[in-house]
C-alpha cells in the first residue's frame, strides 16, 4: 500500500471536527467545575472530603472505566460507542445540575464518569483508524489536543458568566445540547470501525479493575486526611488485592491489552503522560480555591485570569506536530517535561507576594510544555498498537492519563490539606478553628459569622496557611517533573522496541 493510498481526505478531515465536540465539552466541564467549587462549598455544604470526591468522583469513574469502554469499542463499534456515551453523558450532566445535596452531586458526578469513559477511547481510536499516515495523525491528534485547550479558554469565560448570573448547576447545562449535536451529526459524518475477531468483554476484570481504583484511591485520600484509620487501611488491602486479581486474570485473558505495557515505545510514553496530569490536576485543584479564596477574584474574574494559560496550552498544542515530527520522541518529551518543571517552579513563590502577574507567566510556562507532552505520547502510544487495537490502547492511554490526575488530586491535594491543618493554630482561635482548620473555603465561611476583628484574623491565618501548602505542593511538583525528564532523555535516547 503506497502512502497515497493511505492518507486521509475530506471526509475523514471532516470527522475530526465532530470527534473534538465531546473533547470540547469535557474540558470546558472540568475548568468550569474548579471555578465552582466556591459557590457548591456554599450552596451544598460539603466536607473537605466530599469536597474532593465531587471532582475526584467523575475522574475515578472514568479511569476505572475506561478498560471496559476501550474493549467494548472494539467488539461494537467505536462510532457507536461514542454515540450512546455523548447521549447519556448530556442527560446526566442535567442531572448533575439538579443536585440538592453533595452525596446526590458525588452521585451523579460518578455516573458522568462512566459515561465520560466511553468518549475518550472512541475519539482517541477513531483517530488511529481514520489517520493512517504519520505525519496526518501528529496533525490531527494537535487537533485533538487544542480542543482540550479551546475548552480551557471558553470554558472559564461561560463558567464565570454563569456562575455571575445564575446557580452553580448551571454549569452542567453546557454538555447536553453539545452532546446532542454530536449525536445527530456523528452517523453522517463519522465512519465506523470494530475489530471483527474481539473477545467478549471480561465484566469480571472489568469490576475487579474498578473495584481496585476506588478503593486504592479512596485509602490515600483519607489516610492523608484521617491519619492511621482501620477504614483506610482496609481499603487499601482490599484495592491492592483486587488489583493484583484483575492483573493474574489479565494474563490469562489478555482481553484488555494490557500486554501492550511490554512495548518500550508504548509504556514508557504513557507513564510519562500519567506523571505529567499527576501534577497537573492536583495543582488545578488548588488554584481555583487560590485565585477565589486567597486573593478574592470572582468567579469571573478567576476564569478571565486563567485564559492566558489555556492560550499557552493552545500554543503548545498548535506547534507539538512540529515538534513531534522533527525531533527524537525522547528529546520532545524531556523538552516539554524540563519546560513544565520550570513553569511549576515559578509557582512556588507566588503566595508569597508574587500574585497574578508571576501566576499568569508562570501557568504560561508550564501550559507551553505540557501540550507538547501530550501530543507526542500519544502519538507515540497509539502508533505502538495494532490498529485493530486501537480502542484498548486508547483506553490504556487515557485510563493511565486520568488515573495520574485523579491521583495528583488525591495525593497532592490531600497534602495540602496536611500542610494546611498543620499551620492552622487552634489554641489561638478557640472554637472557630475546630471548623476553620479543615478547608479554606470553611475557614472563610466562619468567619462571615464572626465580628469583623476575630473574622479578619482567621482569615488571614488561614490564607496563609493554604499560601504553605501551595508552595509545598508546587515544589513537589517540579521536582517529579525534573525527575521525569531525566527517566525519559535516558529510556527514549534511541528508537525505543
Amino acid at each position: 500500500m503506497t502512502t497515497t493510498e493511505v492518507r486521509a481526505g475530506t471526509r475523514e478531515w471532516i470527522g475530526l471536527t465532530v470527534l473534538v465536540l465531546p473533547c470540547l465539552v469535557v474540558s470546558m466541564g472540568s475548568n468550569v467545575l474548579h471555578l465552582a467549587l466556591p459557590a457548591i462549598s456554599e450552596a451544598l455544604g460539603p466536607t473537605n472530603e466530599q469536597l474532593v470526591w465531587i471532582v475526584d468522583g467523575y475522574v475515578f469513574l472514568l479511569a476505572g472505566s475506561l478498560m471496559t469502554m476501550g474493549a467494548l469499542a472494539d467488539r461494537i463499534g467505536r462510532r457507536r460507542l461514542l454515540l450512546v456515551g455523548g447521549g447519556a453523558y448530556g442527560v446526566l450532566s442535567i442531572v448533575a445540575a439538579s443536585s440538592s445535596t453533595p452525596s446526590m452531586l458525588i452521585a451523579s458526578r460518578m455516573l458522568l464518569g462512566v459515561a465520560g469513559a466511553t468518549l475518550m477511547p472512541s475519539t482517541l481510536s477513531l483517530i488511529r483508524s481514520m489517520f493512517e499516515d504519520p505525519r496526518q495523525r501528529n496533525t490531527a491528534l494537535g487537533v485533538w489536543t487544542a480542543s482540550f485547550a479551546l475548552g480551557g479558554v471558553v470554558g472559564p469565560l461561560v463558567g464565570g458568566l454563569l456562575l455571575g448570573s445564575f446557580w452553580w448547576g448551571s454549569v452542567f447545562l453546557v454538555a447536553p445540547p453539545v452532546m446532542a449535536l454530536l449525536v445527530v451529526l456523528g452517523p453522517r459524518m463519522l465512519p465506523e470501525f470494530r475489530d471483527a475477531s474481539a473477545a467478549p468483554v471480561d465484566w469480571q476484570s472489568a469490576g475487579l479493575s474498578l473495584a481496585a481504583v476506588l478503593l486504592l484511591v479512596y485509602g490515600i485520600t483519607q489516610l492523608a486526611e484521617s491519619g492511621v484509620d482501620p477504614g483506610a487501611l482496609a481499603a487499601l488491602v482490599v484495592g491492592s488485592a483486587a488489583g493484583a486479581a484483575f492483573s493474574r486474570r489479565q494474563r490469562r485473558l489478555p482481553s484488555f491489552g494490557l500486554d501492550l505495557f511490554h512495548r518500550r515505545s508504548f509504556s514508557v510514553p504513557v507513564m510519562i503522560n500519567a506523571i505529567a496530569f499527576f501534577v497537573l490536576y492536583g495543582m488545578q485543584f488548588l488554584l481555583a480555591q487560590y485565585l477565589q479564596l486567597v486573593l478574592g477574584l470572582s468567579p469571573l474574574q478567576a476564569g478571565l485570569w486563567s485564559i492566558p494559560s489555556a492560550l499557552g496550552y493552545l500554543i503548545g498544542s498548535a506547534l507539538a506536530p512540529q515538534v513531534a515530527n522533527r525531533l527524537r520522541p525522547g528529546a520532545a518529551l524531556g523538552v516539554g517535561l524540563l519546560v513544565s518543571a520550570v513553569g511549576f517552579a515559578m509557582l512556588v513563590p507566588v503566595p508569597g507576594g508574587g500574585g497574578l502577574p508571576l501566576y499568569v507567566a508562570a501557568s504560561v510556562v508550564l501550559s507551553v510544555g505540557l501540550a507538547p507532552i501530550y501530543v507526542v505520547a500519544t502519538g507515540l502510544a497509539v502508533a505502538a498498537a495494532p490498529q485493530r487495537q486501537a480502542g484498548r490502547a486508547s483506553a490504556l492511554l487515557e485510563t493511565c492519563t486520568n488515573l495520574g490526575g485523579a491521583l495528583g488530586i488525591a495525593v497532592l491535594g490531600s497534602a495540602a490539606g496536611v500542610v494546611y491543618r498543620t499551620r492552622m493554630p487552634r489554641d489561638e482561635l478557640a472554637g472557630a478553628s475546630q471548623a476553620a482548620a479543615k478547608t479554606l473555603g470553611r475557614a472563610v465561611e466562619v468567619a462571615r459569622d464572626m465580628p469583623s476583628a476575630a473574622a479578619g484574623e482567621l482569615v488571614d491565618v488561614a490564607r496563609g496557611a493554604f499560601g504553605a501548602a501551595f508552595q509545598v505542593t508546587q515544589a513537589l511538583g517540579a521536582g517529579l517533573l525534573l525527575a521525569s525528564a531525566a527517566v525519559v532523555l535516558v529510556l527514549l535516547r534511541r528508537p525505543a522496541s
